[in-house]
């Protein structure tokens, strides 16, 4: 990766990282039998902020945080005022802007805004003294600070306590390494040995975007694709890694939120997200260094359980209610059997989240996860060995069209004949592929096309997927062992849907 200097002016690098445990209680001890950490005494601080914005969240829209920090207990507290500017986004490696001055008390300071970035913010001079507080975190940071025979300096700091507003609280359990000097790099490397043997997963959100989420009741929803804009005189790679990014970011952050919540849309963003990440990581293909892209096999249980909740959540939400009355008939026996089906369902999708929660909770996946991250990160800087090198330097409009128009003709083809099962399923996963990359890439299509496009490959994949649905519904019908007449009744509405074109 291409080397910074941290520590300089006041921008700052850091990798942030959730901790999936059960016991948060325990990471401090175990994080100290590292061996990156051995002979190192860390130091305990107790830490409350306090996070401020207008009540229209005008910093917030500009991607912009003021906090006041107390350090230390409330009898003699030392007082730390900190403007953030906006990460790069979409990745836990964040790359801000940071001002940090210490302050009398526990009120803001216009002066210690003066050699800041805030006239550009508060242009008018106004925006000052409407802020008000907006949420608070509470939590005991352990810091440990790390120097390198590479000359490298990093500090580890574990996080643990909660963000809390308005009556509701969200707990705190992460790890935040920043580089205080030397190349991002040594960031990933104390990550992967941390993740040898601790749980972690890579995490995009920082606590001020948990906060705000929060304060406005939408913590642990589920995150829907965000496509980023693309400016198209940026290089191919570059264009690469902002789609990738949002992609992956999607993927990772609804796995942290399936940690604590149980609706099923954060099964199905997630699933989501991994397919747009896979999609767009075929699509551009021909200027990534693929050879260098990590082995996803330790994600296969995580990925597999995801598929078969999502399953369970459609069956038994959206395509077996609608036959209830069908079955019933207003006969009271059948009325049971399909309410100890319901049951057998939901009792089966519970097994299948905590399966998802325990396999979150698996060293392997975060150090998948964490090595995806690097390879993400690195795929612009020309001096790694993964990033692609190109014969020429293709214009992005003309590249990102060709390979749609190629895209679509693979799905035209496939289309002639979908008679049988395997070519019904290539024709959904190609329909999947045109629309994630349509989607991602639509401000360098043409505006037309571009929206015709989607909906023709929506309407392919809605069609087949209801197919899709009910022959899986069918299947975990039967496995359950119910009833065979249930069950029968079941995969004959199935194979009625197969006939539908």
């Amino acid at each position: 990766m291409k080397p910074l200097v941290a520590g300089l002016g006041s921008q700052e690098i850091e990798l942030k990282l959730a901790l999936p445990t059960s016991d948060p209680s325990t990471l401090k001890r175990r994080l100290g039998r590292l061996p990156v950490l051995a002979r190192r005494k860390g130091t305990a601080l107790q830490l409350h902020n306090i996070y401020f914005d207008t009540p229209e969240l005008l910093l917030r829209s500009q991607r912009v945080a003021l906090r006041l920090r107390r350090v230390g207990d409330s009898e003699k507290p030392q007082w730390l005022q900190t403007l953030k500017t906006s990460a790069q986004g979409n990745s836990a490696l964040s790359l801000r802007g940071e001002w940090e001055m210490p302050v009398a008390n526990a009120s803001l300071s216009a002066a210690a805004l003066q050699d800041t970035p805030w006239r550009r913010i508060d242009t008018q001079g106004t925006l000052f003294q409407a802020l008000a507080p907006i949420f608070e975190t509470n939590f005991e940071r352990t810091l440990w600070l790390l120097r390198r025979r590479d000359g490298s300096v990093l500090e580890l700091a574990l996080d643990v306590g909660h963000i809390v507003t308005g009556g509701k609280s969200t707990p705190i359990c992460e790890l935040e390494l920043e580089l205080k000097a030397g190349q991002p790099a040594a960031l990933f490397e104390l990550a992967l040995q941390i993740a040898d043997s601790i749980a972690l997963l890579p995490a995009a959100s920082s606590k001020a975007e948990r906060g705000y989420a929060l304060a406005a009741g939408a913590i642990n929803s589920a995150l829907h694709a965000r496509p980023q804009p693309l400016p198209p005189r940026i290089p191919l790679p570059a264009i690469a890694q902002r789609v990738l990014r949002e992609t992956f970011s999607q993927f990772t952050t609804n796995l942290n939120t399936l940690l604590v919540s149980d609706d099923a849309e954060v099964v199905h963003q997630a699933r989501v997200g991994w397919r747009r990440f896979k999609s767009a990581s075929r699509f551009f293909r021909p200027v990534l260094a693929a050879e260098a892209l990590p082995s996803w096999q330790p994600l296969q249980t995580l990925l597999t359980c995801l598929g078969r909740l999502r399953d369970l959540d459609v069956a038994r939400s959206e395509t077996l209610p609608p036959l209830a009355p069908a079955f019933i008939e207003q006969d009271t026996h059948r009325a049971d059997l399909w309410q100890g089906m319901t049951l057998a369902l939901e009792q089966t999708a519970d097994l299948q989240r905590k399966a998802i929660r325990y396999a979150l909770q698996e060293a392997s996946v975060g150090a998948c996860l964490l090595k995806t991250t690097q390879w993400l990160e690195s795929l612009t800087d020309p001096d790694s060995a993964q990033a692609p090198v190109l014969k020429a330097k293709p214009s992005p409009r003309r590249w990102t069209r060709s390979r749609i128009k190629r895209l679509r003709q693979q799905l035209k083809l496939a289309s002639r004949n979908i008679d049988q099962p395997e070519q019904k399923h290539r024709v959904r996963i190609l329909a999947k592929r045109l629309r994630y990359n349509v989607e991602a890439l639509q401000s360098l299509l043409p505006g037309n096309q571009a929206q015709r496009w989607q909906q023709q490959a929506s309407d392919v994949q809605t069609q087949l997927g209801m197919m899709r649905d009910a022959m899986r519904s069918a299947t975990l019908v039967a496995e359950l062992e119910l009833d065979r007449g249930l069950a029968e009744f079941v995969r004959g509405f199935a194979a009625a849907q197969q006939t539908l074109r």
